[in-house]
């Protein structure tokens, strides 16, 4: 491959914001890359997935209080992180014991850089908080039940 083309193909790049590009000319290839690490596929760690009951034996934030079986389970609408409170300097939305009403606002998932107020689905008394503060939630996963 031509050293003038693999000039132009680095200027290209640093007028864009690409950050990788492979050509492949004939039996010639070349790939430029722009910083950052390169991280093989079968390097990657990935988290091991536990059942709810699993993770909330395991984690240091007892996140169950109460009885998770008593009452109605308000499960994730969506996947993301969970927060009882609007910032980490505010009260958590709702404690166990707390009387709520329809319509209140429970916790907060964030997804895609979006934050998702979760509402209780009826007026009732929260019985058990299923999630820690700052964890991920799966689509459909308890986080709290109301009696």
């Amino acid at each position: 491959m031509d050293i003038r083309k693999v000039k132009k193909l680095i200027e290209m790049m640093e007028e864009s914001d690409i950050s990788e590009i492979e050509i492949k000319e004939g039996e010639d290839s070349v790939r430029i890359s722009r910083g950052g690490v390169v991280v093989p596929l079968s390097d990657l760690k990935v988290p091991e997935h536990k059942p709810i009951a699993d993770r909330l034996e395991s984690a240091t934030d007892k996140p169950l209080i109460g009885d998770p079986l008593n009452g109605h389970v308000v499960g994730a609408p969506m996947v993301g992180t969970f927060y009882r409170a609007a910032s980490p300097s505010s009260p958590s939305f709702v404690e166990i014991g707390d009387a709520v009403r329809e319509g209140d606002t429970l916790c907060i998932i964030e997804s895609m850089k979006m934050m998702n107020y979760i509402k209780a689905e009826q007026t009732g008394k929260i019985e058990a908080i299923l999630v820690a503060n700052e964890e991920p939630v799966e689509f459909d996963q308890p986080l709290f039940t109301i009696s």
